[in-house]
């Protein structure tokens, strides 16, 4: 850890929200903005990448304004400029990284290219009790579901990934289906709180021993047991969809916790924002003796707090990026 104040300036653009934030030593958030475009992507029941391309483009000045008027700070007094250059929506992505570029040139400021998966996984420093390593993420949001074993800063392995849909974009699906709106994730959460368990739905099991993830045959599961009941009942089928989706969470998690021996896990990303899957992980968790850390709701989502988290570390080893840094949508860890 570096012995003097380190503020790292965090931009996000990925997907559909514009967030940014100063973030102090890696750990105190100094502000943090976002702007949301939900009302944007609702009526089209999705995002639409164009849209929310134009939608960043409108807002990240104002919003990196914001951030700097709430910290009390100018941009001159930041160390560093870190932002998300994939995985993601291409078109959002270049937005933010061109802001960055700009920003940390004219400021002569070390730009920090940074995987938006870290930033999930690192949103657990921001606040409270923090894991030590090694500790086993699991990241679920609208584009991912991955298991990765944390080694230490930088030092990753994925263990288990989805073939197909990735959680957040089943329970999107599912809500249309259900008609219910955009996005689903909130909306099947309520209808399932409410109801008793009517559907018991199969939970996805790896022919190859593997510990990925599917969850395209769950939603056809779903289609089908709407097609064949007249008169359906929507609570209930938003209860056995996601009793089955925090099934194939928890087994997997578990398993590969058993597996290589931890007794950490922190979950990351939008889809842990729901109540039920924070609840049911803490109770197992409690079981197995597995302590489960897992960011407040407000840091489940996309923000760039969590960019300037994982900026942090990257600003400590000197990690810089140069200014040919472009999006890659299709990032790895």
């Amino acid at each position: 850890m570096s012995k003097r104040e380190i503020i790292i300036l965090g931009i996000e653009t990925s997907c559909d929200d514009t967030g940014v934030a100063l973030v102090k030593n890696g750990e105190k958030i100094l502000s943090s903005v976002i702007s949301s475009q939900i009302q944007i992507h609702s009526e089209f029941g999705g995002v639409v990448p164009e849209l929310a391309s134009r939608s960043h483009l409108e807002n990240i000045y104002i919003v990196v304004s914001e951030a700097l008027k709430i910290s009390g700070l100018q941009l001159k007094d930041t160390d560093g400029v870190a932002v998300t250059y994939g995985p993601g929506l291409v078109g959002s992505i270049l937005i933010g990284i061109e802001v960055a570029k700009a920003i940390a040139y004219v400021h002569k400021k070390p730009l920090l290219g940074i995987n938006h998966l870290e930033g999930h996984i690192f949103s657990t420093l921001l606040e409270g009790e923090k894991p030590h390593f090694p500790f086993l993420a699991l990241i679920v949001s609208g584009g991912h579901t991955e298991l990765v074993l944390v080694k230490e800063y930088g030092k990753y392995a994925i263990i288990g990934k989805t073939r197909d849909d990735a959680v957040g974009e089943a329970f999107d699906k599912v809500a249309k289906l259900l008609d219910l709106g955009y996005p689903g994730g909130p909306k099947v959460e309520k209808l399932a709180k409410g109801s008793e368990l009517g559907y018991k739905f199969p939970e996805a099991v790896m022919k190859d021993g593997s510990f990925d993830f599917s969850f395209s045959g769950l939603k056809t599961a779903v289609l089908n047991c709407k097609k064949n009941n007249a008169k359906i009942d929507s609570g209930a089928l938003c209860a056995g969809f996601q009793d089955a989706v925090i099934a194939a969470l928890l087994n997997k998690t578990l398993a590969v916790a058993a597996k290589y021996k931890i007794k950490r896990v922190v979950l990351g990303g939008g889809v842990i924002a729901n109540k039920t899957i924070r609840g049911e992980f803490v109770k197992r968790g409690k079981e197995e003796g597995i302590e489960i850390f897992f960011p407040s709701i407000a840091l489940c989502t996309d923000n760039g707090a969590m960019i300037a988290a994982a900026g942090y570390f990257k600003f400590l080893k000197k990690e810089y990026s140069n200014y040919s840094l472009n999006a890659d949508p299709g990032l790895t860890l």
